[in-house]
């Protein structure tokens, strides 16, 4: 089935991108595309396994949670106002970074629905979670409210935004780190509350047509998954030092995109990148079994590679 959706701007928002899209320049373009990604995917699985695999288990599953609620909850609102993207219906305004590179800029299954915008609710989870969580760093605090800012900015200077799309999304991420936290509060039982957070997002899978929810669900279910799995049979320790840190990090971004591009290679890219259920729910399954290694199995490695350092420690002695 191909998607069409529907286009509703205010004029200013349109002039406004224009404008800016006519005098950024290069160098605009580029430090837009640079701000936009941290909004995006890989720092989004930097930040939280930084978090989580080296610095406070805690404080990653945490943003974890949050992040990955957003991811939910931003497709389920998208799918019910179906906006396209400015570029669309406005042949002035380019899409200088599109959603799936690989894909038809036009495709509404790949490129997904517009409003609210995606990176400004996760660059409010990611790092406004950051700031919640420690509330006495001024610098978490500082960061928790100007990347948003910027990320969100960037968005509609790509001509991949309207402005309100970016001002919705930086509201559902503050509703998200606020709410989310509130509610484990008052459930008071991970279990429970995980079964919660699945069940809200359950009825997306009979009205969303994007990918952008099957991914997210997949990836809470993971979370969710590894999380339950390495608390009882895994148990890491978190670490401190640099080298060992940045080791367990790009070993963990390796884990998420390597074993997502290996999922893919039973099924075609057409098919990957159809709006048909079968596709979609390959997908969630797909990122379900990612985020599970990343999560669960992954730190069992972790044991291991200390052995390691160990070694190492005593023969420089």
């Amino acid at each position: 089935m191909e998607l069409v959706g529907n286009t509703f701007f205010f004029d200013w928002e349109v002039s406004l991108i224009i404008w800016l899209q006519a005098h950024m320049g290069s160098f605009g373009t580029s430090l837009a595309s640079f701000l936009s990604a941290f909004g995006e995917e890989l720092a989004c699985v930097a930040v939280i396994g930084f978090l989580y695999w080296c610095y406070d288990k805690r404080f990653g599953r945490f943003v974890g949670i949050n992040v990955l609620v957003g991811l939910v909850a931003n497709p389920m609102i998208k799918n019910v106002f179906d906006r396209r993207r400015p570029y669309f219906d406005t042949p002035e305004i380019k899409c200088l970074k599109p959603i799936k590179k690989d894909a038809d800029i036009y495709n509404i299954a790949a490129q997904e629905f517009s409003f609210p915008s995606g990176h400004a609710t996760n660059a409010v989870a990611v790092y406004g979670s950051t700031a919640v969580f420690k509330k006495s760093s001024k610098v978490l605090a500082v960061i928790g409210v100007v990347l948003p800012l910027l990320v969100g900015v960037s968005r509609f200077c790509l001509g991949v935004h309207y402005p309100t799309d970016v001002i919705v999304g930086w509201l559902l991420g503050l509703v998200i780190i606020v709410a989310v936290p509130w509610l484990r509060n008052k459930i008071n039982n991970d279990r429970r509350f995980y079964i919660v957070l699945l069940l809200i997002g359950l009825p997306g899978f009979f009205y969303c047509d994007s990918q952008d929810f099957f991914s997210g669900y997949g990836m809470l279910l993971g979370f969710i998954l590894g999380d339950l799995y390495e608390r009882k049979y895994v148990r890491f320790e978190n670490i401190r030092g640099t080298l060992r840190s940045v080791l367990r990090v790009a070993g963990g971004v390796a884990v998420f995109f390597g074993l997502n591009e290996l999922l893919k290679l039973p099924f075609s890219k057409e098919f990957l990148n159809s709006a048909a259920m079968s596709a979609m729910l390959v997908r969630t399954a797909r990122y379900t079994l990612v985020i599970f290694a990343d999560i669960g199995l992954y730190p069992m490695l972790f044991k291991y590679t200390a052995k390691w350092f160990e070694k190492g420690a005593q023969k420089n002695n």
